[in-house]
């Protein structure tokens, strides 16, 4: 019997255009319901699928402190993230929440 091989599912591999970047952000946007470090996680792999050297040059940051403020295991500041948003061509929004 053959044995099966799986492999550890990397998102970065399937983020391959800016529509696919920004529909992933938004849809992890509304997942993170209030939780930073989840959607820093989020913009890590966007990160990632478009180069971190370069984004860190882009947003005028150093690759070490991208890596560790887009881990996930911290909340890095809005500063950063509007910088790393910035770098990657993206654009966030805001739009009335719906109410409950």
């Amino acid at each position: 019997m053959a044995k099966t091989v799986t492999t550890r599912y990397d998102v970065a591999e399937h983020l391959r255009t800016p529509e696919d970047m920004a529909a992933y952000l938004e849809a992890c946007m509304e997942e993170a319901h209030g939780d930073a470090a989840f959607v820093a996680k989020a913009l890590g792999n966007i990160t990632r699928a478009r180069g971190m050297s370069q984004v860190a040059r882009d947003a005028g940051l150093s690759r070490e402190s991208l890596y560790k403020a887009l881990s996930g295991d911290r909340t890095p500041s809005f500063e950063t993230i509007l910088k790393v948003v910035g770098a990657l061509g993206l654009r966030l929004h805001a739009e009335p929440a719906l109410k409950r």
